[in-house]
């Protein structure tokens, strides 16, 4: 049977091209159904802030009538400009295991960012670094932490035969708080550090979220400025994902650092929620949205999802603080195991620090690219 690529037009299109997701995990045990109302805001091309300076094209591809697969094609001009380069992207990945249908779905995103001028196609990313972000490619047996990816073991398979190639992988540790606490350097190079530079650290105070948002900001946009692939995020961006977190976000475990009255650092650490989410099979409400609240205290897991240092303050053990006090805060909570992620393959700094706590090397992400 032929294959039939449509872009997605319609609000139809649109919950078809979100709900395919059902088709290809309705039997895998460790599959995490994302939020419906969170996927047709990323994909809300009219009001995301993230389309203010990026186009995307959604494609769904048929056999029969049968929907068999998805993706998108992202140009994103704030990457090409920060970047110098004209990369697209890819995301939203999913397809049965048919390369046939893989490579049609491949072809119509890569011929698409072709069409915009663009010489290489990258991803997988949903829609950027700064969301859902590369390909897991080892430790597929276990479920995904908070915003992290996952996928069936066929899709590493089905880009390399299409031609994607390896750019970069992305790490993910798991940390044990039993292990942490059998590591000394760890509680003496915090203890020296916070003795030698008077370092403080404040949670963030809910009630004055708008100049702490403002921090965020800050500190955001300088910390990770150096890293591959990095495109800084607008206002508009950080204030959306915000609005998002602010509800379910844990004050206590949102750190930032100071050293004589000057913000140095910034690392936001969230439950995982995703032990929630995936009893909610993509529904928030009605009844969703009150397990959130009644089943928080149940999770035994927490994602630090970003940890930055300003440059100039780098390489002094700062990040050693933000870890110790993360791991003893969750500790107070119940939470007994983390995940330290995304972290480039290539960054020795984060990588070296992960492996001081016992971290264990558990899960790998791929970003593949091909050439247009």
């Amino acid at each position: 049977m032929t294959i039939k690529i449509k872009t997605v037009q319609s609000k139809k299109e649109l919950m078809n091209f979100i709900k395919m997701q059902w088709k290809i995990y309705k039997d895998d045990p460790y599959w995490v159904p994302p939020l419906i109302m969170d996927r047709k805001k990323i994909l809300d091309r009219k009001n995301h802030p993230f389309y203010r300076h990026a186009e995307m094209e959604m494609f769904l591809a048929y056999r029969n009538g049968e929907i068999l697969g998805r993706i998108a094609a992202i140009k994103n001009d704030l990457h090409n400009q920060v970047h110098q380069d004209k990369v697209g992207f890819f995301g939203f990945f999913e397809s049965i295991n048919d390369q046939e249908v893989a490579n049609a779905l491949f072809n119509s995103a890569e011929q698409w960012l072709k069409s915009k001028g663009l010489n290489a196609m990258r991803g997988p990313a949903n829609p950027s670094s700064n969301d859902e972000y590369g390909m897991l490619i080892e430790g597929f047996n276990d479920s995904p932490r908070f915003l992290m990816t996952y996928n069936p073991t066929y899709y590493p398979e089905l880009c390399e035969n299409y031609g994607l190639k390896k750019v970069k992988d992305l790490y993910a540790y798991k940390l044990e708080y039993d292990k942490i606490t059998k590591v000394k350097k760890i509680y003496e190079v915090q203890d020296v550090v916070r003795r030698r530079y008077k370092l403080k650290l404040t949670s963030l105070n809910m009630k004055d979220f708008d100049n702490e948002l403002k921090k965020v900001k800050y500190v955001y946009n300088k910390a990770w400025e150096p890293n591959w692939g990095f495109v800084p995020m607008t206002d508009e961006e950080i204030n959306a994902m915000a609005k998002d977190l602010k509800v379910i976000v844990d004050p206590d475990l949102v750190l930032f650092g100071e050293i004589d009255g000057e913000l140095v650092g910034f690392s936001l650490t969230m439950p995982d929620y995703n032990q929630i989410f995936k009893k909610l099979n993509g529904r928030l409400f009605p009844f969703g949205f009150i397990r959130l609240f009644t089943d928080r205290k149940k999770i035994n897991w927490c994602r630090i999802l970003t940890l930055g240092i300003i440059p100039k303050f780098q390489k002094k053990g700062i990040d050693a603080v933000f870890y110790y006090e993360i791991i003893e805060r969750a500790h107070k909570k119940g939470i007994h195991l983390g995940e330290a992620s995304w972290v480039l393959e290539d960054n020795e700094m984060m990588n070296r620090s992960a492996l001081m706590m016992q971290g264990e090397l558990y899960k790998k992400y791929r970003i593949y690219e091909k050439e247009i």
